[in-house]
């Protein structure tokens, strides 16, 4: 299947919201994770992010990052891009605590506490990727 950043980081954040609203904690927060990933992963394809198309991924291996190193990944793009004033992301990684491999854990481990800090992660991405929509960037 052909990657599609855009129709992922929709979804994963439709799902994260909606597992949120029921609690399911754990689930949340690696959704939001993983909408995080994807919306950024969008956004820096429109900056020029170069993808190989035969492999169906960011070309360079600093890019094939999940939320963590994804964020700060961001700026490279943003900050070389004429555009890219207009999508400032905050300094300060709310994904610094998320790994991928949480999905592994115990659900024990989760709470609405985490859950939200990384929902607002995720929200700030969304809101970027909903501006550059609206802007023609996307």
């Amino acid at each position: 299947m052909q990657a599609d950043f855009l129709d992922a980081h929709e979804r994963h954040w439709d799902d994260a919201e909606f597992l949120f609203l029921a609690q399911r904690w754990a689930n949340a927060d690696h959704l939001y994770g993983m909408a995080t990933e994807c919306g950024l992963k969008q956004l820096m394809l429109a900056f020029g992010m170069p993808y190989d198309m035969n492999k169906d991924r960011p070309s360079q291996k600093e890019d094939r990052q999940h939320a963590t190193g994804v964020w700060t990944r961001f700026e490279t793009y943003r900050d070389g891009h004429h555009l890219g004033a207009g999508y400032v992301l905050p300094n300060s990684n709310p994904f610094r605590d998320w790994d991928v491999s949480q999905r592994y854990a115990h659900r024990s481990g989760f709470d609405q506490a985490r859950a939200l800090s990384h929902q607002a992660g995720a929200r700030q991405v969304r809101d970027l990727v909903r501006k550059a929509q609206r802007e023609g960037l996307l």
